[in-house]
Order: structure tokens, then sequence, then C-alpha cells
């Protein structure tokens, strides 16, 4: 199993649009705090996935020298999780896609024209893509009602994307991430600086010692933290393009 991090930005990404802060100077200098927004590439032998279709898809493509995926899932209806969706006009038909009734649902009032196929997967039950077993497990993401993480299993690899969530998480879905081989967590900003529906990162390596994740990096980022290269000698900072083999 490979895991790609094709965008580890927040809604607006690095360079966030008139901020000239450090990481946003950082990011326009070609820096790693340059930061596209959501999206993960799931890779095995058999295929290829996307969680998440980031605004920013089509130059997440074209990097990774992608032209076709074998299906997309998506954790919630937020548009920097959904809205690259479009970029598949023309590039590939009928794209089967995957998430919870509600989710699917309301991203279909955008995107019903590309005629993706529908799989209404239902929270905490397994299924099997690309020879890897996916479950959605719940999360805590106001005002969205059921935003869902995602865990992949290859063996005895685990990996878990909590998707974007602040600390308050079920404990149905906290005994399911237990020991990931590896955790990828929502982090949105530096400790001193609580927002209600994300994590920051204090939080979440709080989140990472209690579920006793082996590995953790630290994604959806905003411009509040520090350059990357200062950032990350301290944090486990994700970086666009990072990659992952388990």
């Amino acid at each position: 199993m490979r895991l790609t991090l094709l965008g580890t930005g927040d809604a607006v990404g690095t360079p966030k649009i008139g901020c000239y802060c450090p990481a946003c100077e950082d990011a326009r200098k070609g820096g790693k705090s340059q930061r596209l927004r959501s999206s993960i590439l799931v890779e095995s032998g058999e295929g290829k996935i996307l969680i998440d279709t980031s605004p920013d898809l089509r130059q997440q493509f074209l990097r990774q020298n992608l032209s076709y995926v074998d299906g997309v899932i998506w954790t919630h209806g937020h548009y920097d999780h959904y809205s690259g969706f479009g970029e598949f006009y023309r590039v590939q038909d009928k794209v089967d896609v995957y998430g919870i009734r509600e989710t699917l649902e309301y991203i279909d009032q955008y995107f019903s024209f590309l005629k993706p196929r529908y799989h209404y997967v239902k929270l905490y039950e397994p299924f099997e893509l690309i020879g890897l077993q996916f479950t959605f497990f719940k999360v805590n993401h106001p005002p969205v009602e059921v935003p869902v993480g995602v865990i992949i299993l290859e063996g005895d690899k685990k990996v878990v994307i909590t998707g974007d969530t602040n600390l308050e998480i079920p404990e149905a879905s906290l005994k399911l991430m237990q020991d990931p081989d590896l955790l990828i967590a929502d982090a949105i900003a530096p400790p001193h600086i609580h927002i209600e529906k994300h994590m920051n990162s204090e939080e979440a390596m709080v989140l990472a010692e209690q579920l006793n994740a082996k590995e953790v990096v630290l994604t959806h980022i905003s411009h509040l933290f520090r350059p990357h290269n200062i950032e990350a000698l301290y944090i486990p900072l994700g970086y666009d393009g990072q990659v992952f083999e388990l």
C-alpha cells in the first residue's frame, strides 16, 4: 500500500490570497509551505483510489502524471474536499464514487452532469476496493451532520485518516482507530489557536498518543504555522507530494 498526500492545505490553501505572512512568503518562493487543498492518493497493486477531490485536483493529477483512478471516496460535503471532481470532465467517464448517503446526495446537486456511479456505504461496515479493506467511521466536524474518517487495512498494516474533525470523536470510532501503523490527522492550526471544528497540532498529537499510533503525519494545515522548514523540526507536518509505503 502506498499513500501520497496530494494536498496538505486547509480550505484556502497556502499561500492565502492577499496574505504575506512568513508561511505564505515561503510558499511563494516554492518552499514546502506551499500547500494545495486536501486530496490523498491510495495505491495498491490492483489500482488507485482518491480520498477527496481537492479544488486543485487538475494540478495534482498533472504533478503525479495521473489520468485515471479506480474510484473516489468523499469524507464530507465541504467544497475543499469535493469541488475538484469537475476536473474529471472529458478525462474519465462515470467514475465510481463512495460515501455515506447524506454526503453523496449533497454532492450530486453539483456533479450529477458527470454521471458518477454512486456506492452508498454505511458507517463501520468494511468494504473492499483495489484489494484493500476500507471502513468509514464517524468524526465530529460541525456543522456537518455525518463527517467520516477512513480506516484502510492491508494484511496487518493499518492506516487511519481522521478527515476533518475536532477531538470529540465518538467512542465507537476511537475503538476502531486504535493502533494504526500510520495516522494522517487533521491539524489546522498551531497549539495557541483553537478552532471549533478542527484539531490544532497539539490536539492531533494527543489523539496520536491516545490511539498508540506508530507514525503520525499532520495535514489540512493552514498558513498560521511558521514556515515548514522551521515548524517541521518540532512536529510531523506533512507536505504536498509526501509518500508513505506500508
